[in-house]
């Protein structure tokens, strides 16, 4: 019985550690309406900008858009909700297939008193490819 509880609990361990995933960097940015922030990607010689900035926040839902790599986008955000997030891919697919590294916009918080929104960025890179610099907010 002793063996089966062991095994048990390696096998719950090495599952949750094949689901979880490690941001590589976490950054929180605080924006008003239109107020755009701007991060630099850059890999080898390649730099590219990802920008978003929102529009409205009306019924719990905050509009959002974005663009990177001449992709424009829009999404509406909500808190506590399966849609509080999007992801956007930095690299093309090519030989990383599943292990392409991505920033996670997170809608944390609407502050009513400042009327500001909170995100929180988080950066997934396995193999330590991408550099993100944050240039002064639009």
């Amino acid at each position: 019985m002793k063996i089966v509880v062991q095994i048990f609990i390696l096998l719950i361990f090495g599952i949750s550690g094949v689901f979880a995933n490690d941001f590589r960097e976490v950054k929180e940015i605080a924006l008003k309406k239109d107020e755009q922030t701007k991060i630099l990607v850059k890999y080898g010689t390649i730099e590219k900008l990802f920008k978003f900035r929102w529009t409205l926040y009306a019924n719990g839902g905050l509009v959002i858009h974005r663009s990177y790599d001449r992709k424009v986008a829009q999404n509406v955000l909500y808190l506590n909700h399966k849609n509080q997030s999007f992801r956007v891919e930095l690299k093309g697919r090519g030989a990383d297939g599943y292990n392409v590294p991505y920033v996670l916009v997170k809608f944390k918080e609407f502050k009513h008193e400042t009327k500001e929104a909170i995100f929180e960025l988080l950066l997934s890179d396995e193999k330590l490819q991408i550099e993100l610099k944050y240039l002064d907010k639009a």
